[in-house]
């Protein structure tokens, strides 16, 4: 019996503490001066005059909160002028009071206003995010239940503040990846609803929706799997498949999301890619394209690629190296050797301390001493001049003195012989012309 009693009054307990926050002006003695004290602050609410409104809202919240019970305008107004206290307050105090009261007064309007909860607990979420400061987790709480009230419907306000906070707690790992995951896709699809189904804000809930992605983009590659990237870039390929650009980015873009090439799209754009990048390659790099080349016996397409990397070189050193390895093409591999001579001392004027080129220049003299002129007296004319090069590649380059030395002993004894020579009238000492297509000038001396 005592049970029934407590239970009895605990339900007229609550039922007059809502009828009290729920309480209109209707047949009260006072009703006229009650929805004039009301036409009075709503003139201020209109001017956006909320302190000028504060005194008469005041007077008809606390004697009429639900104004006639079909109409929310105490609590809208209520919330209004006590966010214009908390922007204008100058103390934390005051901040806290007007925060405090603002959170009574929508929780107020969801109990004797319920059909407009959902589109409430929008406004309310919104004001918590972007000018109450409150605790993330509470703002969420009020987003949630928005969504959850509000459906397909629920108001765009709150994508973009969700969209951010979900981010932030991510990345402070105060959600997991299946939690952000979760909101991520419960956005877009109230987004998507919105942007095709609300003929007067649709616009606006698209631009929510690029937003959402926007704001996820940072975070997306450690939430998201391979689906995720496809449905986000797929498009953008199939809308413009030959463009170097476009599938360039979206194979980097399916490749950083974790996609392999077992997917036959996801193969058929990085055979794209790859032929792609392989010919901005070679374009940019024509000596390395000339070494393969090289390497695989197309000695003439060598030689094109070199010179293309010589005419685009601005460093001398590195120019120097072209030339050589095209006058070393045509001499070993040619068997041109006035170009090859052309080619090695135009490498020799880029890098004056450079022996190689000496070298090489005189390995073709020495390589045509057996076959340059009718007598032994003109071949050892061109022993003499591969030996002078060999000397000169020594004295401007002291790293080929060792190799310069060694070949210059085995020369010494091709020069002319000094019986033949006499016979010629010919002295040690004397200029000559190497013959054949050597035609330099050289001392004479005797083996």
């Amino acid at each position: 019996m005592k049970k029934l009693l407590f239970l009895s009054a605990l339900s007229i307990f609550f039922s007059g503490f809502l009828y009290g926050q729920c309480e209109t002006w209707t047949g009260k003695p006072n009703e006229d001066a009650l929805t004039d004290a009301h036409t009075v602050y709503r003139g201020f609410i209109k001017e956006k005059n909320f302190a000028g409104a504060y005194e008469n809202w005041k007077v008809v919240y606390d004697a009429a909160p639900a104004a006639d019970g079909k109409r929310s305008f105490h609590y809208i107004d209520g919330v209004e002028i006590y966010l214009d206290k908390f922007k204008n307050a100058t103390d934390d105090a005051t901040k806290k009071e007007a925060s405090a009261m603002m959170m009574k007064l929508y929780d107020q309007w969801a109990e004797c206003y319920p059909k407009e909860e959902a589109d409430m607990r929008s406004r309310q979420a919104y004001n918590m995010y972007y000018f109450l400061n409150t605790p993330y987790s509470e703002t969420v709480e009020v987003i949630e239940k928005a969504m959850k009230l509000g459906g397909d419907k629920t108001s765009y306000s709150v994508i973009d503040p969700l969209a951010k906070i979900t981010v932030f707690q991510f990345e402070k790992e105060q959600i997991d990846a299946a939690g952000a995951r979760d909101r991520y896709n419960k956005l877009i699809a109230l987004s998507e609803a919105g942007a095709a189904n609300d003929k007067d804000y649709g616009q606006y809930y698209e631009q929510s929706k690029q937003a959402v992605i926007s704001h996820f983009a940072p975070i997306e590659r450690a939430i998201f799997d391979c689906e995720y990237f496809k449905n986000k870039y797929i498009a953008q390929y199939k809308a413009d498949p030959d463009n170097k650009e476009v599938y360039k980015e979206v194979y980097k873009q399916l490749k950083r999301g974790g996609c392999d090439k077992s997917d036959p799209l996801i193969y058929e754009i990085y055979l794209k890619d790859s032929i792609a990048t392989m010919a901005n390659f070679n374009a940019n790099n024509p000596g390395v394209v000339a070494n393969k080349m090289y390497k695989s016996g197309d000695f003439n397409g060598a030689l094109a690629k070199y010179q293309e990397a010589a005419n685009a070189e601005t460093n001398p050193s590195d120019k120097a190296s072209y030339l050589f390895s095209m006058a070393s093409i045509n001499f070993r591999k040619l068997k041109k050797y006035s170009e090859a001579r052309r080619l090695a001392r135009e490498a020799a004027k880029l890098r004056p301390d450079w022996g190689k080129p000496y070298m090489l220049i005189g390995d073709m003299y020495a390589s045509s001493s057996g076959s340059c002129g009718k007598t032994p007296f003109d071949k050892g004319l061109a022993a003499i001049a591969a030996i002078d090069k060999y000397r000169k590649a020594k004295s401007v380059d002291p790293s080929f003195a060792d190799e310069a030395s060694k070949k210059i002993g085995r020369y010494m004894a091709y020069r002319p012989d000094q019986e033949e020579a006499f016979m010629m009238k010919v002295k040690e000492g004397q200029t000559k012309t190497v013959p054949c297509w050597i035609g330099e000038t050289v001392t004479v001396s005797f083996k």
